[in-house]
């Protein structure tokens, strides 16, 4: 009874504390910031499903209910006890929430990468007092050591200087190669530093990368081979990433696994635009890594070790 038709909505994007899902209002008309463990809730104001909440209305009369988790493990940090859907801070850093047993945590600090560039050669991040994150400064550094940082390229025009409307024209594009997946199955990340942008600014770069899937079935290794290669699967699939959907569906191809201590990576990969639907609705784009070719080789990263294995393989430049 409470909606109208056709839907008004703030024109104001919403500002939601960390950690709190958007979610559709009963009317399925605007987004609202999800109610939490606690709080009080209504059509109007849901509670935050992403994390098992619901509103219970049975203890709170007028149409007003109150956030309630369903029955679930509890979570055990450092001695302290929290309940399945409690949302609480370790530290100034963190915001996590206990999700029936398994702690989740997301980044209160910006983890930003700031790289030289002209108006600021020497970024530095640095810790202020009577503040939790640290900021990036940009210090004024030697003629010296202003040569010795990775800085964006201009080319050299005497008859014209480069000016500000024109940096993309003058710009000398340089791109590293895409980084190795940071995950061996199921769905990862990988980056790289382009200033292949308006700004001729170097900047960090990332996309979506599947090596294989997790649960994929493999193929029998023929007699005298060591390696099996992973097939595209016979049925189209779509991709998972964060409770979202691709919006079609793909066929891609695989690396496959070795019995001889050696590594499957990609070695040629193109990187493709991908459109995800959520379940409440929405559409973003996130760009993604097609595996054209793999190659075996015995630099693997150690067991149980991703972030310090001496795994440095690159995948080749896209392949158009």
């Amino acid at each position: 009874q409470a909606c109208t038709y056709p839907c008004q909505c703030p024109s104001q994007p919403l500002q939601c504390p960390a950690g709190t899902s958007h979610v559709l209002d009963a009317c399925g008309c605007c987004k609202v910031c999800a109610r939490q463990l606690g709080e009080l809730c209504s059509l109007q104001k849901p509670c935050d499903h992403h994390k098992g909440l619901y509103c219970d209305f049975s203890k709170i009369h007028r149409g007003s209910g109150i956030c309630l988790a369903h029955e679930g493990a509890t979570c055990d940090l450092l001695g302290k006890i929290y309940h399945n859907g409690e949302s609480f801070q370790p530290t100034c850093k963190l915001q996590c929430i206990c999700m029936d047993g398994a702690i989740g945590c997301i980044p209160l600090c910006s983890d930003d990468l700031r790289l030289p560039s002209p108006e600021c050669p020497n970024p530095r991040r640095v810790k202020f007092r009577n503040k939790c994150c640290e900021e990036w400064i940009c210090e004024e550094g030697s003629e010296e050591n202003r040569f010795e940082t990775a800085m964006a390229v201009f080319r050299e025009d005497p008859a014209r200087k480069p000016e500000l409307n024109n940096l993309q024209e003058n710009c000398l594009v340089q791109t590293t190669e895409w980084s190795a997946c940071s995950k061996t199955c199921g769905m990862g990340i990988s980056a790289r530093v382009t200033n292949d942008n308006p700004q001729c600014r170097l900047e960090k770069e990332t996309r979506l990368c599947m090596v294989r899937p997790c649960d994929f079935p493999m193929e029998k290794t023929k007699k005298g081979k060591k390696c099996v290669r992973t097939p595209k699967p016979r049925q189209s699939l779509h991709f998972e990433f964060s409770g979202c959907t691709s919006t079609h569906s793909y066929r891609p191809k695989f690396c496959g696994s070795c019995t001889d201590g050696r590594c499957c990576t990609p070695y040629v990969t193109s990187t493709v635009e991908v459109e995800f639907r959520c379940p409440e609705g929405d559409f973003f784009q996130r760009k993604m890594m097609f595996i054209k070719m793999c190659s075996c080789h015995y630099d693997c990263p150690r067991d149980n070790d991703i972030f310090l294995a001496t795994y440095h393989r690159r995948m080749i430049g896209d392949h158009v």
